[in-house]
């Protein structure tokens, strides 16, 4: 049974992803160490996930809430979508894909000119459409009312009828052994699609997606040509880069 107190902290974190301990202990006026106690018991009960100065959610089978998503690292986020803007030359046909990190991406690309972007991502085909130097080519399918994806097999076959310049792709988690990983099926489907359809692929994700875990799997960052984040925490992860020739852009090191 969970205290009062602990309902609260796991409901803060279904909404935000994740708490700092410090947060906390001012919040309840108790002690760090009350609130690593809190903390502590619901990862026992695989609640949360400890991360350093806190915990996440730990769920493997449910997504943080879109709100929350594009909160979170939201400063990392935008310097990760304008280094991945920088690899993108004008006149380039691109695919771009669910996710808040590929929305941070169609922000920083406004200013490029004769861009042709095919996207699944209602956002980012809202965001992109009053410029007259970008044409948006939107996908069919099934939309998710949680965050404006769009998915399903209708979307997987428009996404086949093109061979594209650049593939932006996301990943909601990462494991250490370079394993692409999301948590609804259908978006996978369509991200794969994207990802054996372009010449060249960009995995845009933030640190925090080395923190989760989710049930389906994407890919291998082998199937990666270039990966931008703002930090690569894992030597795992580098050594795989380093072994399949993945370039590695880390935004914090830039």
């Amino acid at each position: 049974m969970l205290s009062e107190r602990q309902q609260q902290i796991l409901e803060m974190a279904k909404r935000a992803g994740r708490v700092q301990v410090e947060d906390l202990a001012q919040r309840y006026e108790v002690s760090v160490q009350t609130i690593r106690k809190d903390l502590n018991e619901l990862c026992d009960q695989r609640l949360l996930s400890r991360v350093h100065g806190g915990a996440i959610l730990s769920s493997g089978v449910e997504n943080v809430g879109y709100d929350a998503r594009r909160a979170i690292a939201a400063s990392e986020k935008a310097a990760i979508g304008r280094a991945v803007a920088d690899l993108i030359p004008d006149r380039a046909s691109l695919f771009v894909n669910i996710g808040t990190t590929t929305e941070a991406v169609a922000q920083a690309l406004l200013r490029h000119a004769g861009l042709m972007v095919i996207t699944n991502n209602i956002n980012v085909a809202t965001a992109m459409r009053p410029y007259p130097e970008i044409e948006v080519v939107i996908a069919g399918g099934v939309v998710r009312r949680s965050d404006g994806g769009i998915v399903g097999e209708a979307a997987v076959d428009f996404i086949r009828q093109f061979r594209v310049d650049f593939a932006v792709i996301g990943a909601s988690a990462i494991d250490a052994d370079g394993s692409l990983l999301d948590y609804d099926y259908r978006e996978v489907r369509v991200a794969q699609a994207i990802i054996s359809n372009a010449r060249h692929v960009i995995l845009a994700s933030d640190a925090t997606k080395f923190e989760r875990s989710a049930p389906v799997r994407i890919g291998h960052l082998s199937q990666i040509d270039t990966f931008v984040t703002d930090h690569c925490p894992l030597e795992s992860i580098r050594a795989v880069c380093a072994e399949q020739s993945v370039r590695l852009i880390e935004t914090e090191r830039s």
